[in-house]
């Protein structure tokens, strides 16, 4: 089966970002899904944007995904100014939810990767809860550290045997988007969608910002004030190194070349 042709994508900083809202989100994933192709999803962020400035391999696992998605506002309001006026905030833990809700009488198989011992047996069940009738074909809490090659292909083995669907992967950014490029191909036909934090919000683990700190921006305060020993690095020297390149982007005087997409 024919998958259209790829959405266009702004350059932010080098990194191609999909001009998309959540229903042509959906709309992809399921047509992966229905051709059997083999895709990987990048939800992103503005940190995760940063982290793509000193790390030419990841900048390339970003610019060759299927979709790489404006997770966080900042981003969104790059593109409208670039002139993508339809695009939409794509934010990992609501693209999770949604594709669960379109599973439910569609028979999709969902697995999930990710997330401390137990946190993904949790927000499985959850999202059964929710969710009455989603299929949920696997969960695995993986350890955090670098698996050996036996273990690396007895992942493999499982989520094969599993046949999922789609493969929801939390294990953090960016090791959970090395993850996704290196593995995607070797997993059957699954779509691999990274989502970070969402594992442990939806999940009860953590709290996530409210409704309108999100639509406000705001989300990375309200997630710094909540965990400040391991976020304050990423927003408080990140963030604004991010304003000054976008701004020194903007007004031309550096440039940040994308290459092509291609998987």
């Amino acid at each position: 089966m024919q998958v259209e042709a790829d959405f266009p994508r702004g350059n932010i900083l080098g990194v191609g970002v999909s001009a998309i809202h959540m229903e042509q989100a959906v709309e992809r994933i399921e047509a992966w899904i229905r051709a059997g192709r083999p895709e990987y999803v990048c939800v992103t962020p503005a940190h995760a944007v940063m982290a793509c400035q000193d790390d030419e391999e990841l900048r390339a696992i970003y610019n060759h995904s299927g979709l790489t998605t404006p997770d966080g506002m900042a981003i969104v309001w790059l593109l409208r100014w670039a002139g993508f006026s339809t695009v939409e905030r794509v934010y990992g833990p609501d693209l999770l939810q949604a594709m669960c809700a379109r599973s439910v009488g569609r028979g999709y198989r969902h697995y999930f990767y990710g997330g401390a011992p137990g946190v993904a047996a949790q927000l499985a069940q959850r999202l059964q809860r929710d969710y009455p009738g989603l299929i949920v074909a696997g969960v695995e809490s993986p350890p955090y550290r670098r698996l050996t090659e036996e273990e690396d292909q007895a992942v493999v083995q499982r989520i094969r045997e599993a046949q999922a669907d789609v493969v929801w992967v939390g294990i953090g950014s960016p090791r959970q988007e090395r993850w996704m490029h290196a593995h995607y191909r070797q997993l059957g036909k699954p779509v691999l969608v990274g989502v970070g934090a969402a594992f442990d919000f939806l999940s009860g683990r953590k709290p996530q910002a409210p409704r309108w700190v999100q639509r406000a921006g705001l989300e990375w305060l309200y997630r710094l004030v909540s965990e400040p020993r391991r976020l304050w690095k990423r927003y408080l020297l990140g963030y604004p190194r991010f304003v000054g390149l976008v701004f020194m982007q903007r007004m031309g005087w550096k440039r940040f070349p994308l290459e092509p997409h291609g998987s």
